[in-house]
């Protein structure tokens, strides 16, 4: 079987003033080896799915199952270790450490797994040298450019290896050009024991995937062809 996530039944209710049901019975199975893109308007329940996938967030109702393990979302040491394993997760605001650098931003993670601090360090200044921001390694984020501190972002989530890679939006915040970058390096990370997800408005980003997915009504619907 190649799929590494399946989604049975994912529901999620937010209680407000009144009851919020966001995502309504998701059944959905996503495959190693793949790129997925997410498309949908504010609201429609893009952002509240990838914290299901990575286990930030809990559904109301249904199961996730990653490796064909079901999660226990009671369970938080356990998951807090899956993620750190498993997922690297990238955000649209990058959530940097501002009074860490770029090299200690990406290696911090690794130290948070037991794993040898001076093997950590040469794994991150690997990565950051394949992203190309080697002479940016000792820059603090205030020091770095909105591109420069994404790319770096992408680091980070690379740091454990994670088969599983989630971004919400990660270019939103950036220009046209330096998001084609950012991309650029985003799809580049595909590899077949690797799934990658991410969270777009943007149509020329979501056709750049091998499956594109919109959610709509609060169920994900696969589409076929460009994005128009």
């Amino acid at each position: 079987m190649n799929n590494l996530i399946n989604l049975k039944n994912i529901s999620k209710t937010f209680l407000n003033e009144k009851k919020i049901l966001v995502l309504k019975k998701i059944n959905y199975s996503f495959s190693k080896g793949k790129v997925y893109s997410l498309m949908g308007p504010s609201g429609s329940g893009k952002s509240t799915l990838l914290n299901i996938l990575s286990m930030i967030d809990k559904p109301s109702k249904g199961s996730l199952i990653i490796d064909n393990k079901e999660i226990n979302f009671s369970n938080t040491s356990i998951n807090d270790k899956i993620r750190s394993k498993k997922i690297g997760i990238i955000y649209q605001q990058n959530n940097l450490l501002p009074d860490f650098t770029a090299l200690e931003n990406v290696y911090l993670p690794s130290l948070a797994l037991g794993n040898n601090r001076k093997k950590s360090i040469e794994k991150a200044k690997t990565i950051i040298k394949k992203i190309g921001l080697s002479a940016r390694e000792n820059h603090y984020p205030s020091e770095l450019s909105g591109g420069e501190m994404q790319r770096i972002a992408i680091a980070r989530a690379l740091i454990n290896e994670p088969n599983i890679l989630l971004a919400d939006e990660p270019t939103g915040s950036l220009d046209q050009s330096t998001a084609k970058d950012v991309f650029k390096i985003l799809k580049n990370l595909k590899e077949k024991n690797r799934l990658i997800i991410y969270a777009t408005h943007n149509r020329f980003f979501a056709n750049m995937a091998d499956c594109k997915l919109e959610m709509i009504d609060g169920n994900i619907k696969t589409i076929n062809g460009r994005i128009k």
